[in-house]
């Protein structure tokens, strides 16, 4: 057995119950219903070990910790987990504004890094606040701090915002 070799179990819920109560509630709604253990956290979440911390009107705050799980092949925090981070903190507090029967996706995604990340970076907070939320768009910032403030990466994304059928979820 190689000695080095580490593993990793997660769980999760079918994503689908979510999603199609997710385009029955309002934003704040939906997100107090996973809060309250009613809905599952989104696959993802378990996936890649972060969390959410809160969740207001046109903000969210989420929170991970580096791990190994996490590397890139030069030993430091991948990229698309940062952009993951910073994406979803983005797009739920975007979420949090809009009433039931409308959803919302990334049309654009622009990731500054600006400091490495590894395990020894300790516990980052990703903010995302909405910039300006129109009827067909919306603008989104969110910056990945550490417990010092020091930023290690700033995005802007651009989301379109759209009606759904909820009839289009049902089996």
């Amino acid at each position: 057995m190689n000695e080095n070799l580490r593993e990793r179990t997660f769980h999760w819920e079918d994503p689908m119950k979510g999603a199609k109560e997710a385009v029955t509630m309002a934003g704040l709604d939906y997100f107090q219903a996973i809060n309250d253990g009613k809905l599952p956290l989104p696959p993802l979440m378990h996936a890649l070990d972060f969390y959410v911390e809160s969740i207001e009107k046109g903000k969210a705050v989420f929170k991970f910790e580096p791990n190994e799980f996490h590397y890139n092949p030069i030993g430091t925090v991948h990229g698309g987990v940062i952009s993951a981070i910073l994406d979803s903190a983005m797009g739920c507090s975007l979420h949090s504004l809009l009433p039931a029967g409308t959803g919302y996706t990334t049309l654009e995604l622009k990731v500054n890094f600006l400091k490495a990340i590894t395990i020894k970076s300790g516990e980052l907070k990703a903010v995302g606040k909405v910039i300006h939320s129109g009827s067909r768009t919306a603008l989104i910032e969110a910056q990945l701090t550490d417990q010092n403030g020091a930023i290690y990466a700033h995005s802007t994304s651009t989301c379109m915002i759209f009606s759904i059928n909820p009839e289009s979820y049902k089996s």
